[in-house]
Formats: structure tokens, C-alpha cells, sequence
């Protein structure tokens, strides 16, 4: 494997360019390493769908307990998954909403069917995932 580094140039809008280069600024980055961490965020977000591996990640999502049902299908979904869910946390928003995050580990097919089906749920407002494939 060749060591070293490749350059490149890449072509944005110049809004996209300013605000990105603010937020590099506040954090004390340079650029470079801003783009190197978007790009391995980037890879890990997409490569992990493809593989028949084992993954591990966290799940977010907020949703409306006062929906009909909201709550029992997503608790009977949890119990249904429960090989993949290590943990789960409640957090009681406001008097409507709730905040859940799933701890997950397991085949990547199971995690990806967890999410399709939370995601579909009624009352579900919100969902958001982050998984990383692991090796082996």
C-alpha cells in the first residue's frame, strides 16, 4: 500500500465552502483533516449496508407516545429484536414525546430490518442511526 497523501480538488457552492469553514474554525481544525473525517464518516455510513457481517450502533429515535399503539408496537418490536439490542434508553421529553436510544449489535440484515420497521411506525417523528461494520 502506498503511504503519503494525494491532493485533490473538489468543486461546492461557496455558501456550503463558508459555513463548513466556520465550523472547521470553531473546532480549531484545519480543512484537510475536516474533509479526511467527513470522507471515513461517509465510507463507514454506506459500507456497512453492504456487508452480510456483524455491525454495532446506536439508533435514535423521538416519538409521540400519545399516538394509539406508538409505544406497545415499538416495546413488541424491541422484544421481536431482542438478539441485536443490547440496551435501550428512555428519555421523557416533554408530556407528548419521548426519546429512545438503541444500543444494537448483530447481522447487519437484522439491523437494517429494525430500522425499516421502527421507522414505519405510527408516532415515530424522528430516527436516526449510526453503525459501524465489524471486523473480524
Amino acid at each position: 500500500m502506498k503511504k503519503g497523501v494525494k491532493r485533490f480538488s473538489v468543486s461546492v457552492p461557496p455558501e456550503l465552502l463558508e459555513d463548513f469553514d466556520a465550523i472547521i474554525k470553531k473546532l480549531g481544525q484545519d480543512r484537510s483533516k475536516a474533509i479526511q473525517q467527513s470522507m471515513r464518516l461517509f465510507i463507514s455510513e454506506y459500507t456497512w449496508r453492504e456487508e452480510t457481517s456483524e455491525c454495532a450502533g446506536a439508533l435514535v429515535l423521538v416519538y409521540d407516545h400519545e399516538v394509539h399503539e406508538a409505544e406497545e408496537s415499538l416495546t413488541d418490536l424491541q422484544h421481536e429484536f431482542r438478539e441485536i439490542i443490547n440496551s435501550t434508553l428512555h428519555v421523557h421529553i416533554d408530556e407528548r414525546n419521548c426519546l429512545e436510544i438503541l444500543a444494537l449489535r448483530g447481522k447487519v440484515e437484522r439491523v437494517k430490518e429494525l430500522i425499516n420497521r421502527i421507522s414505519v411506525c405510527r408516532g415515530v417523528k424522528q430516527i436516526r442511526h449510526t453503525v459501524i461494520e465489524l471486523s473480524n
